[in-house]
């Protein structure tokens, strides 16, 4: 599917082989993990494009699948974006009559989101790329590392500003 590497006549790297590499700027987690995350975000985005989806498109599609009818609070914390920026994507996505907007019965205030019919048609779409990502990205990490992988990634998820001082 992808690899890992440059493409542009240097040899690619296997992914098993990063333990005998050196991190860049002497191993700084944030820069690191920096690059990591924008070479990820490239792979994903080439991969959900075809789909007619930005990224944060398919991420917030996939947190309603898991859960349709969430708050656009509550779905903006779930796919970690600002609650305060998300209306400029959710517009979007309502444009392209995947969700629809709808008052919250319980809170006036309140909106819920849900999908429509068209989304829902696309699930399996959806579903079906985040699978074939996922099964790439673990073929390029032994079995062992990439559990300690998930194990890391769901503590780094969980760190608060006050734990690191």
């Amino acid at each position: 599917m992808f690899t890992n590497g440059k493409t542009n006549g240097t040899k690619k790297r296997d992914m098993n082989e990063t333990s005998q590499s050196p991190l860049r700027f002497n191993g700084s987690l944030w820069c690191n993990l920096d690059i990591a995350l924008r070479n990820i975000d490239q792979v994903y985005s080439q991969m959900v494009e075809p789909l007619g989806l930005t990224v944060i498109e398919w991420y917030i599609l996939r947190a309603l699948y898991e859960q349709d009818g969430q708050h656009a609070s509550e779905l903006a914390r779930a796919v970690g974006r600002a609650a305060t920026s998300f209306t400029p994507i959710l517009d979007k996505l309502q444009h392209k009559d995947l969700i629809q907007r709808r008052p919250d019965p319980a809170d006036r205030r309140a909106v819920r989101i849900h999908l429509t019919d068209k989304a829902k048609e696309s699930r399996q779409r959806v579903m079906e790329t985040a699978d074939q990502i996922e099964r790439s990205i673990h073929s390029m990490i032994k079995n062992g590392d990439y559990e300690t992988f998930k194990h890391v990634l769901a503590v780094l998820q969980e760190i608060a500003p006050e734990q690191t001082r």
